[in-house]
């Protein structure tokens, strides 16, 4: 199995991504979340890309993807949906399924519900749209978007430490034995180039908007009825279980399961998950 790395101009954004899988197989588009990149994928692509062409994206602010700075690009999460709904478009992609984590889930329902008819089916993996999903470690950041005082902004930047995306984000919920050190080593080292801790900052705030959607979001639910399989790690410190069972209120047949890991739950369930994916995206595409 080849993964292709290609890039592609969306605007003033040069759109880095990973590409493998038959061309004219079903399309599976997969966007990552804080503070990852198409990365993640690494160790799925080579499980799904037989039967499925597999298309993963950074977003602007991560990764390889090359974007403007801030005060030239505004950087919040209607502006990464409108530069992933480029892409999508420049690739001519008219129908695929979505995986969507963390970060990835409000940028992906954004794009699912401008084009409803695109979306062939929804995995979400730690990727929330009910207020049910969230963990009271939200402190700081519930204070910022309250009160975007520079104290408060200041308050969020352990957020974006070394120490706290290794151990809270990465470690937590997992068998130390289990995880690879690649993924959170390489996001560390792209959180450390300068300006991306201002980038994140200013994603951090504008995370409020996600909240204020999410009735958005269970309409599209509701009136599209998308396929969905929710795939969770039951440890994350972040989004807690009762996020993905909350699906089932606006998708009844959503498929849900739960794995004995935390919020990056690809770095040791990987296998667990394709089978999961392949079966769930094999009775719907």
């Amino acid at each position: 199995m080849a993964v292709n790395y290609k890039t592609c101009q969306v605007g003033d954004v040069n759109v880095f991504y990973r590409e493998a899988g038959p061309k004219k197989a079903p399309i599976l588009l997969l966007l990552h979340g804080f503070p990852a990149s198409s990365h993640m994928f690494r160790d799925l692509f080579p499980l799904l890309a037989d039967k499925y062409r597999l298309i993963a994206p950074d977003m602007p602010g991560f990764g390889q993807t090359v974007a403007p700075p801030r005060g030239v690009f505004s950087y919040t999460f209607d502006a990464l949906a409108n530069v992933m709904g480029g892409f999508v478009e420049a690739l001519g992609l008219d129908q695929f399924a979505i995986y969507v984590f963390d970060y990835g889930a409000p940028v992906g329902y954004r794009l699912a519900m401008v084009h409803p008819e695109r979306i062939t089916a929804i995995v979400t993996q730690n990727g929330n749209a009910y207020l049910d999903g969230f963990s009271t470690e939200w402190g700081p950041w519930e204070a910022y978007w309250r009160d975007s005082t520079p104290e408060n902004r200041e308050a969020c930047r352990e957020s974006l430490s070394a120490a706290v995306i290794e151990n809270w984000q990465y470690r937590t919920g997992t068998k130390p034995e289990q995880l690879s050190p690649d993924g959170y080593l390489l996001d560390n080292a792209l959180m450390a180039r300068p300006g991306a801790e201002a980038i994140q900052l200013d994603l951090i705030l504008d995370y409020r908007t996600n909240l204020e959607r999410y009735p958005e979001f269970q309409i599209y639910f509701r009136q599209h009825q998308p396929p969905l399989l929710a795939v969770w790690g039951r440890h994350d410190p972040a989004f807690v279980p009762s996020g993905a069972e909350a699906y089932r209120r606006d998708l009844p047949n959503a498929e849900v399961h739960f794995l004995d890991t935390g919020h990056f739950a690809l770095e040791t369930h990987v296998e667990e998950i394709a089978g999961f994916i392949r079966t769930f995206l094999g009775r719907h595409l």
